[in-house]
This record gives structure tokens, C-alpha cells and sequence, in this order.
């Protein structure tokens, strides 16, 4: 496998695991959120709901902000550390 075929792969890889992080993201704060719907129609008491919903919501929405972060200045550092193309690293 080339060095070219290789960035690939791992440029394939990178985004589909951060959109992976934000579809289980994305899925488990609209379940939340349906959840906190749920109790309201049902006229439950929502404490336990709007609770766990005060916690979670922003944990998760951090946490794929944080990984999306770290994939993006991977991405970067990896680009701004290779020569241009067509200039190879000559070691003496």
C-alpha cells in the first residue's frame, strides 16, 4: 500500500468515526429529549428527567466537541508536517 492509499484510509477512517461520535451523540440527546416530552404528556413528575437531562446533554455534546477537536488538529499537524508534494525529506 502507498503512502497516498495509506493518508487515505486514515483521512476515511478519521471521518467516519467522528460522524459515528455524532449520530450516538445526536441519537442519545433526542432520546433524552423524547424522554422529557414522554413524561410531560404522561403528566409525570419530570425531575429525574430534566436532571439527567441537565447532565448528559451537555457531557455528550462536549465530548464529541472535544473528539471533533483532537480530529481536526490531528488532521492539521499531519498536513503542516509534510513537505510538498513532489519534495521528498532527503537524509544524509
Amino acid at each position: 500500500m502507498s503512502r497516498r492509499q495509506a493518508d487515505r484510509w486514515i483521512y476515511a477512517l478519521q471521518i467516519a468515526s467522528v460522524a459515528g461520535i455524532w449520530i450516538f451523540v445526536l441519537g442519545i440527546c433526542s432520546w433524552i429529549l423524547h424522554l422529557l416530552d414522554l413524561s410531560h404528556r404522561l403528566h409525570d413528575v419530570p425531575s429525574a428527567s430534566v436532571a439527567i437531562s441537565i447532565v448528559a446533554i451537555p457531557v455528550f455534546l462536549t465530548g464529541a466537541v472535544v473528539l471533533t477537536y483532537v480530529f481536526v488538529g490531528l488532521r492539521r499537524g499531519r498536513n503542516e508536517a509534510r513537505p510538498p508534494a513532489g519534495e521528498e525529506e532527503r537524509t544524509s
